[in-house]
């Protein structure tokens, strides 16, 4: 198998290979990870512990003085290159967060102990390391992603390449983002890291909420070959009752039903309430962990899995307490009762004992028990929005802005200055690029795209009002005038 270019023409490899990407995850659902040189003892584990970091940086037009010109650059090398400003003498040691787990897991491998670690580090991010001068990061990912002395010990997560939120970014440009991700993974890592990449991180813990969009974002990740999904405990209904999921520490399997009739679900990992980064940092969820017992699923006793994501680099005590404490839990749960495990070795070792995706509480975004007590499955999406407008103006909590690391920030309220030229710039793309088919292998067709996703970075919207409104205006006018001029 080939290796892909990591960069072409200066851009990252983002399209072109859809074919080898797709054929290389068809390749993962039939290899078994059980044979891994760390492996677990499944039999006698009592609970198990995941943890996942969360790594991004934004590509901002700031190379230069003039907003109108300035070269697309990673916000991490212009928080280097003006250390004076805010909290910008962080910069450094990101760098360094977002590089030691490549000398943390070949460290406690040679001294006999089993790590884990899942990582998600965004595309933006991993461009911008590059870009520059910092390759000694992803040299050091990289490591730990194709060495298999070490691989074992490392899961890595997909997400949307340009770290874009997926309730309000447009589905057909989300889908692009999560391919996106995939070839710039596999032309850095490898087709064959590629087809370890079984789980999916959506941005911000974002998932949508209004039927067809949650329809359209788990089908994404199933046609895209992800076999696995982590959701947030607050932005999920149990479909049965309604509840917050009851047993967050077991699977469940997140089904989405669209106003068509038309239903797709994907096994789900819950992480539990709470983005404070000391939870990771402190390695709360093993210490959670050894506080459990075996639960009853399908008739079998099996362990519970207690999983937190956190920013990798983001806070004090991540930059600062994390490396000690991830080194004494390693240390501390390596051969016993409560070890750390990944969550696609966990879910393969539960199917191992017969479980099955049936046998998993289904659960479904947040709100959507209202909607389908108005409404059936079938009746289409003009009646969909008739009554969620109904429920709008009865219920002021009830929302389809999607739920997020947080169960009050909406995604879209607030935003429109922003969100306006988002939803030109994709227009557009849409109009001139998709529509007609542009071959994906074609240099204009990944300029634009580049900057397309580019413009879809969550920071974007996150911050509200002021100059990074300002970066995602000027990037979305880029957008615009590359689409107009290169495909008229």
């Amino acid at each position: 198998m080939p290796d892909l270019p990591e960069q072409i023409q200066g851009l990252p490899n983002i399209s072109g290979h859809e074919s080898d990407v797709a054929a290389a995850m068809a390749r993962g659902k039939e290899k078994s990870l059980s044979d891994i040189p760390g492996g677990v003892d499944f039999g006698r584990v009592r609970a198990a512990a995941a943890i996942a970091l969360h790594q991004h940086q934004p590509l901002i037009p700031a190379g230069g003085d003039d907003l109108k010109t300035a070269a697309l650059i990673s916000n991490l090398q212009y928080m280097m290159e003006h250390q004076d400003i805010g909290d910008n003498h962080n910069a450094p040691a990101f760098v360094w967060c977002y590089k030691r787990m490549g000398e943390f897991i070949p460290q406690l491998i040679h001294e006999g102990k089993s790590p884990r670690v899942m990582l998600e580090y965004s595309g933006t991010l991993l461009h911008g390391l590059r870009q520059m001068g910092e390759g000694h990061v992803v040299d050091a990912l990289k490591n730990i992603t194709m060495n298999p002395d070490y691989n074992w010990a490392v899961e890595w997560l997909g997400m949307p390449w340009g770290h874009a939120v997926a309730p309000s970014t447009p589905v057909q440009d989300y889908r692009l983002h999560v391919q996106a991700f995939q070839h710039h993974f596999a032309a850095i890592f490898g087709l064959d890291a590629l087809e370890r990449v079984r789980g999916f991180s959506p941005s911000e813990m974002a998932l949508p909420n209004h039927p067809d969009v949650a329809y359209e974002f788990v089908n994404t990740l199933k046609e895209c070959g992800y076999q696995w999904v982590l959701v947030q405990e607050h932005s999920v209904e149990q479909t049965d009752n309604g509840w917050h999921p009851q047993r967050p520490h077991l699977p469940h399997r997140l089904t989405c039903t669209n106003s068509e009739g038309e239903t797709v679900s994907i096994i789900a990992l819950v992480k539990t309430q709470g983005s404070d980064t000391k939870l990771v940092a402190q390695m709360q969820p093993w210490y959670e962990a050894q506080g459990l017992e075996r639960w009853e699923l399908a008739g079998k006793q099996v362990p519970p899995l207690v999983t937190q994501i956190a920013d990798g680099e983001n806070g004090g005590v991540m930059m600062n307490e994390f490396p000690d404490k991830f080194m004494e839990a390693v240390r501390a749960a390596s051969g016993t009762d409560t070890p750390l495990m990944n969550g696609s070795e966990y879910i393969e070792q539960l199917f191992a004992l017969g479980i099955k995706e049936s046998d998993l509480t289904e659960i479904r975004p947040v709100q959507q028990g209202k909607i389908w007590e108005r409404m059936q499955p079938g009746d289409g999406p003009d009646k969909l929005e008739k009554v969620i407008e109904e429920l709008k103006k009865e219920d002021h909590q009830f929302h389809m802005d999607g739920g997020s690391w947080t169960n009050d920030l909406s995604w879209v309220k607030g935003y429109e200055n922003v969100i306006g030229p988002m939803e030109e710039a994709s227009a557009v793309f849409n109009e001139k690029v998709l529509k007609p088919g542009a071959p994906t292998d074609d240099a204009r067709y990944r300029n634009a795209l580049y900057h397309l996703m580019a413009s879809q970075t969550s920071c974007y919207r996150y911050w509200g009002q002021g100059l990074w409104t300002d970066y995602g205006r000027e990037i979305c006018r880029r957008v615009m005038d590359i689409v107009n001029y290169d495909f008229g």
